[in-house]
């Protein structure tokens, strides 16, 4: 049963990996593949603090930078929107 938990996080992990690098048109699909990506780290760190009987305050911590990061990326979004009509990548320049 265990490494079956295992098995579906790591297939969640390689399917956001997949899905931020193939899909990188739009910023929107970028940041929910990060974010699914996060999800899985978070499952998996929960699975191995769960494992060594570990206390779970790491989890807090790994959940407020986690929530951090998607208050920014949605910042960026928006911001992005506003400026350019758009979340197209190719509609602005990196630098």
């Amino acid at each position: 049963m265990m490494m079956n938990i295992w098995m579906i996080i790591m297939v969640m992990f390689i399917l956001g990996n997949m899905i931020f690098v193939s899909k990188h048109k739009h910023l929107l699909i970028v940041l929910l593949s990060l974010e699914f990506i996060v999800l899985s780290i978070f499952f998996f760190f929960m699975m191995y603090l769960n494992f060594i009987s570990n206390d779970m305050y790491m989890l807090m911590i790994f959940l407020l930078f986690s929530v951090c990061e998607g208050a920014l990326g949605l910042s960026i979004l928006v911001s992005m929107i506003r400026t350019h009509g758009n979340d197209y990548f190719q509609s602005f320049s990196m630098l």
